[in-house]
């Protein structure tokens, strides 16, 4: 095991240097909360790009693809998840320029609900898309503090409290413009360092041909890309990560922040292609570690964690500097989706904040801000302390997503769309995906309800996710049809509008 002073020490070297030059680049830079939470126009194509792969990249792709590999289908898996991780980025790609285009001086998801479909749809939009970052970022944590103490030693609450008090710092000063800055630094360090875990890996386990000899001794289906459970799992988990990210306020920032229109669609396209790459690269690791480490395949032991499949592979049989190296990649894979999140969850908030606080000044906006941001990052510190499987964290806030995606983004294309017509697709979508979801707490509520306990189907993540995104986009599709609703899209851009520009009055038509 690592010295934990060893690792505890370049823990917070790490976390101080990217600190400082988080708050150096943002302290002239930040004049307004526009400035604080949007950075409207300010990102070229290597920033863009390098902010949109790193802000992806969390400690995550050490942590779920490798649960993935290990115990969810091996390779067939991992490709279906790395997959799922590059469809959002060429969705956006389509999507970013039709955001900026109708809603050229737009921050969030919610600001843009509330003006297409009204207060209910806001609100229910406003608790999934808050749910999701939260959960995501619970999870970050969770992965680093449980990987730092199973190889180091190190406390659980010291991690989370290291990292998330000094990201908290900057991103608390600098918004969006130091976690961009800080993002393209990050970029620039995590793809050499993932490629020297890996190469470094196959070194200390005696080269490839002893790897397949071992990953197919253990079990042949690991390394079968047409293994049906891992193809199943692939298809299922595509469609939960694609509706998660798309309510994700992380990108939506991003898409302001971007330049122009061909800056968005290069980054994004670019991002694409290096998440397929970097995802399916670090799933690699948990079917390697299904080949050499027994406990990731042995559920009975009250050690089994196969989110940390990598992490106990590396424990043990890695020699020490190649463990310090993922250290400081796992280190730099979190910070780089903290901060991102610290300030999608501010800004979702800040942007509505001007509709409840009558006229706010940009001061109070800021520090609105800055104070949500706190906020965010102590509960996720707390939650992180106790939860353990990350890839179980996501799944239930990755359905909330597949059952409101096509409802909530139909508005950006189609005027017949209404805002009832929308919130009940997307309830009804939800409430499909949940008597199939197969988790336990949800299982036991719903056991709970008169008449329903008997009625409940199999569990089942399949049809769980297809049936929410199914289910909701049918109902979006039949309810647009039925409605008489003519919503003018024109009226985006007359109603959002700058923080620091007074508000647009048009009353509520056309909500309904």
């Amino acid at each position: 095991m690592v010295s934990e002073t060893v690792v505890l020490s370049l823990t917070v070297v790490t976390l101080a240097a990217f600190t400082v030059s988080g708050l150096w680049y943002s302290s002239s830079r930040i004049g307004s909360v526009e400035d604080f939470i949007s950075a409207r126009n300010s990102a070229g194509r290597g920033m863009t790009t390098a902010t949109l792969i790193s802000s992806v990249m969390g400690v995550w792709i050490l942590l779920t693809p490798a649960e993935a590999g290990a115990a969810f289908g091996g390779i067939a898996a991992v490709a279906g998840y790395a997959v799922g991780e590059s469809l959002p980025m060429l969705v956006y790609m389509k999507l970013g320029p039709r955001i900026r285009a109708l809603i050229p001086e737009g921050h969030s998801l919610t600001e843009y609900v509330l003006a297409r479909y009204g207060p209910a749809m806001y609100v229910f939009v406003l608790v999934v898309s808050l749910f999701y970052m939260f959960i995501f970022l619970s999870a970050e944590l969770t992965g680093i503090t449980s990987a730092l103490q199973l190889i180091a030693g190190v406390p659980r609450w010291q991690t989370a409290t290291l990292i998330g008090g000094f990201v908290l710092v900057y991103t608390g000063y600098g918004g969006l413009r130091a976690s961009i800055f800080t993002d393209t630094l990050q970029t620039l360090l995590i793809l050499p360092l993932l490629v020297v875990s890996a190469v470094g890996a196959i070194f200390a386990l005696g080269g490839t041909a002893t790897i397949h000899r071992q990953v197919v001794t253990a079990d042949p289906t690991l390394l079968d890309p047409t293994f049906f459970t891992g193809l199943r799992f692939g298809f299922w988990v595509a469609i939960a990560i694609l509706g998660a990210e798309l309510i994700n306020q992380s990108w939506w920032q991003r898409i302001y922040a971007a330049r122009d229109q061909e800056t968005l669609r290069h980054g994004f396209r670019t991002a694409a292609l290096a998440n397929f790459l970097l995802v399916f690269l670090a799933g690699l690791f948990g079917v390697i570690a299904r080949g050499y480490v027994d406990i990731v395949t042995d559920p009975a032991s009250e050690a089994y964690n196969a989110s940390i499949a990598f992490f106990v592979l590396l424990n043990e049989a890695f020699p020490e500097w190649l463990v310090l190296v993922v250290v400081l990649l796992a280190l730099l894979l979190v910070m780089s989706t903290a901060d991102t999140l610290f300030n999608a969850m501010a800004s979702i908030v800040t942007t509505d904040l001007p509709r409840l606080l009558n006229d706010p000044s940009d001061r109070t906006l800021t520090l609105s801000a800055r104070a949500l941001t706190v906020v965010g990052a102590l509960a996720a510190i707390y939650v992180s302390v106790r939860a353990r499987s990350v890839l179980r964290l996501f799944l239930l806030a990755d359905l909330l997503g597949a059952a409101v995606m096509v409802p909530v983004l139909s508005g950006l294309y189609s005027e017949q769309v209404s805002g009832a017509g929308v919130l009940s697709s997307s309830i009804v979508g939800l409430a499909v995906g949940l008597v199939y979801l197969p988790n336990q707490t949800v299982r036991s509520a719903l056991t709970a309800l008169p008449g329903v306990g008997s009625a409940l189907p199999t569990p089942d993540f399949l049809y769980a996710f297809v049936g929410a995104a199914v289910v909701s986009t049918a109902l979006t599709l039949i309810t647009a049809r039925l409605s008489d609703a003519a919503f003018d899209l024109d009226r985006l851009s007359r109603e959002i509008h700058r923080l620091d520009e007074p508000a647009a009055d048009d009353g509520e038509e056309g909500w309904e």
